[in-house]
């Protein structure tokens, strides 16, 4: 949510950023919520002159009566009684107005950065840079679940069985090779510096509205029936909400912190070769990293973050690139985001597994999560990345290391964690 200051002192600029989102059918908000900006100011100015006003004469009527002055002070108690009945009037106008504004301004997109290249989709991304040299093998890569089929660690049909499409059941070593992979990527962002923590699978509305829009939510979230709770899409939602209106003290910052948690996602993606698979499901597990800093800090700590990730899969000999989102890729809370992909050597080309993001204050000023320092009380800057999600990760990690004859090499960096195992294989 963007400041309403924006929109009494910049609507043209508030306008031209919707433009380049391509959302034009947003525009006439800005100056729905300008109007009735007015209007609830005008209202809010009312009811405090005569607060106002009402303790004053309150104060008058003391003195009458400590004067004997019975008949003025009653004359007084009159109007008093009249204000009286005019000031739950405007505070109702007030908070009508008020939630109409609110209803509007969750809906109007987070300004971007001004390097964000223009786009309508994410067809119109920009590649950045390249990591690590794409090797295709000369041998036949086969498709991911065929691989882990012939190694006896993937079982579709029974979680068919149990949970319908897009769910699975990982077994044996490649079972132990996922979880593998999240834990080298929990103690690489621990070395970092980050401290670990694992959240709550569950959140309030009122956090869920606090870290995404509406349309993100109802394409994403799982609703718990009955109950004010969803499923979370990612350990971001609850990280941002254990800060719901707080203020944090300026030392502290920044805040630095990596979360593991399984996320559920309505998703089904489209139907083909590739979501037979595990790229496209309803459950998966992630280890993020969120940050809370200061606002002048926020593009210091997005560099550092995707730059993490890419470091994380060249430490698994993984060839990445960066792709810079446009404008109509990015989430409306989203001030810049980039996504980092992994070389298939299957498909011949890269594929999403992970995306940097900041998001300025527009958290933050849902949320109500602030800093106290010398200069008053500020909105915090928020930011999150993937480090690695899972089972996309693996399936960047199975590609890059099959070999000839059907065994998948294991990094060294993930050996340790395998007990030493160097490869698997069929047994």
């Amino acid at each position: 949510m963007i400041d309403i200051r924006l929109i009494r002192e910049e609507k043209d600029k508030v306008k031209e950023n919707i433009k380049k989102k391509f959302q034009d059918e947003k525009l006439p908000l800005v100056d729905e919520v300008y109007d009735l900006d007015i209007k609830y100011r005008e209202c809010k100015t009312k009811a405090d002159n005569l607060r106002s006003e009402k303790n004053n004469l309150s104060s008058e009527i003391g003195l009458l009566m400590r004067d004997k002055k019975i008949e003025e002070a009653t004359k007084i108690k009159e109007k008093v009684a009249e204000i009286n009945n005019l000031i739950p009037e405007l505070e109702k106008e007030e908070e009508t107005l008020a939630e109409e504004i609110k209803k509007r301004m969750m809906v109007i997109p987070n300004i971007i950065d001004d390097s964000v290249p223009i786009g309508k989709d994410d067809t119109e991304n920009v590649e950045i840079e390249k990591f690590g040299e794409p090797l295709v093998p000369k041998y036949e890569i086969p498709y991911h679940a065929d691989i882990c089929i012939a190694l006896n660690g993937l079982d579709k049909e029974a979680a068919g069985r149990t949970s319908g499409e897009g769910f699975y059941f990982l077994k044996g070593d490649i079972a132990r090779l996922h979880s593998a992979l999240l834990t080298y990527a929990r103690d690489f962002m621990i070395n970092k510096g980050f401290t670990y923590a694992i959240p709550p699978f569950m959140i309030r509305s009122d956090v869920v509205t606090g870290v995404m829009s509406f349309k993100e939510m109802e394409a994403m979230m799982y609703k718990i029936e009955g109950e004010d709770l969803y499923l979370i899409g990612t350990s971001e939602h609850s990280m941002m909400g254990s800060f719901i209106n707080q203020i944090v003290k300026e030392e502290e910052l920044p805040i630095t912190l990596t979360s593991y948690s399984p996320c559920f996602r309505k998703e089904g993606g489209s139907h083909g070769l590739e979501e037979r698979g595990l790229y496209r499901v309803h459950q998966f597990e992630k280890q993020e990293m969120v940050v809370l800093c200061k606002m002048e800090d926020g593009m210091d700590w997005y560099n550092k973050m995707w730059s993490y990730t890419v470091e994380f899969f060249r430490s698994l000999d993984i060839p990445v690139r960066t792709l810079e989102c446009c404008s109509g890729d990015l989430a409306d809370l989203k001030v810049k985001s980039c996504d980092v992909e992994a070389w298939s050597p299957r498909q011949q080309k890269y594929f999403e597994v992970g995306s940097c993001s900041i998001l300025g204050d527009a958290q933050t000023r849902r949320l109500q999560v602030r800093y106290k320092g010398e200069e008053g009380t500020k909105y915090l800057c928020s930011l999150n990345n993937t480090v690695v999600a899972s089972p996309r990760g693996l399936i960047a990690l199975i590609e890059n290391n099959y070999q000839e004859d059907g065994s998948i090499k294991i990094p060294k960096a993930l050996q340790p964690y395998m007990g030493g195992m160097e490869k698997i294989e069929k047994k």
